[in-house]
């Protein structure tokens, strides 16, 4: 699978040559910290995290259907098999985190992005429950999470940010199976 598409966006595999969209959005101060790791420092700061960390099978440069060369934010999903992130998390569930530039805040692209991925989830990958998480203060990852049908499941106090060398407490939500099915009646 290199790529996923909804009514306005499409999803695809990450490519090197995605360092200065990502630069363009991942240097701002709003974007990054919120999610848990530091501003991008220069476009090959950018290219080594395309390298290291985006380019998956999983993971996805969210575009603009009328301009798939650029990207606009990041969205992917982390199953759950073998090493737990958390015990809390069953063997067959899944884990979805996303960010998205500042110009592109507010459209509605998120939730969207979010929904197709769970589809996948639900649908292709048969996992049982996806959970997404944020870090207390990050309002705008609430407000998507609750607007696709995720449930407040448990808050873990004082979690370590390794990028930031910092510690946080962090809310997590989940959609089980069963409540996206009943959903999509």
């Amino acid at each position: 699978m290199n790529m996923l598409e909804t009514k306005r966006l499409i999803l695809r595999e990450w490519k090197e040559s995605d360092a200065q969209a990502l630069f363009e959005y991942a240097k701002d101060e709003r974007v990054g910290p919120i999610t848990g790791w530091p501003p991008h420092t220069s476009i090959e700061n950018s290219k080594e995290i395309i390298r290291t960390v985006l380019m998956n099978e999983l993971t996805f440069a969210v575009t603009l259907k009328d301009e798939p060369e650029r990207a606009i934010g990041s969205i992917g999903i982390m199953l759950n098999k073998g090493e737990k992130r958390f015990p809390f998390m069953n063997e067959n569930d899944a884990e979805i985190g996303f960010c998205l530039g500042v110009p592109f805040w507010g459209n509605g692209y998120i939730p969207e992005a979010v929904n197709r991925l769970l589809t996948y989830c639900f649908e292709e990958l048969s996992v049982d429950n996806v959970w997404c998480g944020y870090y207390e203060g990050n309002d705008q990852s609430k407000r998507v999470q609750e607007k696709v049908g995720f449930a407040y499941e448990r808050t873990e106090k004082q979690l370590f940010v390794p990028l930031l060398k910092e510690y946080r407490d962090e809310h997590f939500t989940k959609l089980t199976s069963k409540e996206w099915k009943i959903s999509k009646q």
